[in-house]
């Protein structure tokens, strides 16, 4: 291996994460290998050897053509990967080892491509119901409807950015969701000018039924912050969700240095919505405003 970790080999077994390389002349990140310029080698893509989560080796497909290697590509090598860690594990195993671990490891690479097969289909739906509401503003030239039709499609794309970070796990189908959280604050982030969102998140994991609401609030948050709070010199959010809060709960705030919100919005429809989907995720929402701004608190347990 090279020095300072800079061949795509040792990359792939420090960090246990896939590398692929489109073209080695088109970047500077990765030194090729004397044994891979002799084979004129341009092109690809590997993953790690697991046993027991730590790397053991690289599994590699190499091409001398400059190459986009495809998902399903790397889906393919991390089960040929993990069939070979099961048998270099059994081993090492104790007797009667052998069909326990083979079993889940098939179990678990059989969830994993289930899982990304759904991420795609549910991905595609969603881009279809956001792509007819884009039609819908096309055809509708009032304001009103515009921004109602705006605040639909950002509730879709929140649903559809917990979808993203779906992961399998042995329990069920859980939501890394301080990813989520830094997903979509990305994305309000970039739909808007003048307004700063800044995050911070414990590591968290939440059940997809319950990581959406969580999302959804926070969308619903931020989006009355945006509309209500800033003027035209605009602002800063700030996102902040911390475990370990109370008794197996964590506290999800959305802060903002606004002028407040008005007694009148109070009981608008905004408001409405985060108090009904705190109730479905048994949580409890607090609201503070003044001059100096808002802040909305999201207390909830935290049940995978």
């Amino acid at each position: 291996m090279e020095g300072r970790c800079r061949s795509q080999r040792c990359r792939a077994f420090q960090t246990a994460e896939p590398v692929i390389i489109k073209n080695f002349n088109e970047q500077e990140e990765y030194v090729r290998s004397d044994f891979l310029k002799e084979h004129g080698i341009i092109s690809l893509t590997n993953v790690p050897v697991l046993i027991e989560g730590a790397a053991w080796g690289v599994l590699e497909v190499d091409s001398t053509t400059p190459r986009d290697f495809s998902e399903d590509t790397s889906d393919f090598l991390t089960a040929a990967a993990a069939l070979i860690g099961t048998f270099i594990q059994h081993y090492h195993a104790p007797p009667g080892e052998e069909a326990r671990s083979i079993a889940v490891a098939a179990e678990l690479q059989k969830r994993q491509v289930l899982l990304r097969e759904m991420q795609h289909r549910v991905k595609n739906n969603f881009q279809l119901v956001l792509a007819s509401i884009s039609i819908q503003k096309r055809r509708h030239s009032g304001e009103e409807v515009h921004r109602a039709l705006d605040h639909v499609a950002s509730r879709i794309n929140a649903i559809s950015l917990a979808h993203d970070q779906l992961a399998a796990r042995e329990d069920g189908q859980i939501v890394r969701l301080s990813d989520y959280i830094r997903a979509l604050c990305s994305a309000i982030r970039q739909q808007i000018e003048n307004v700063d969102i800044d995050v911070e998140s414990d590591e968290l994991e939440l059940s997809i039924d319950r990581a959406v609401p969580v999302g959804l609030i926070l969308n619903e948050s931020a989006t009355n912050s945006i509309k209500h709070a800033f003027g035209p010199e605009g602002g800063r959010i700030k996102v902040n969700l911390a475990g370990g809060v109370g008794y197996g709960e964590a506290l999800l705030t959305v802060s903002d240095n606004g002028r407040g919100m008005r007694k009148s919005s109070e009981h608008g429809s905004g408001l409405k919505l985060i108090t009904s989907l705190a109730r479905q995720i048994g949580g409890r929402i607090e609201q503070e405003s003044s001059a100096s701004g808002t802040t909305m608190s999201l207390r909830f347990p935290l049940i995978t």
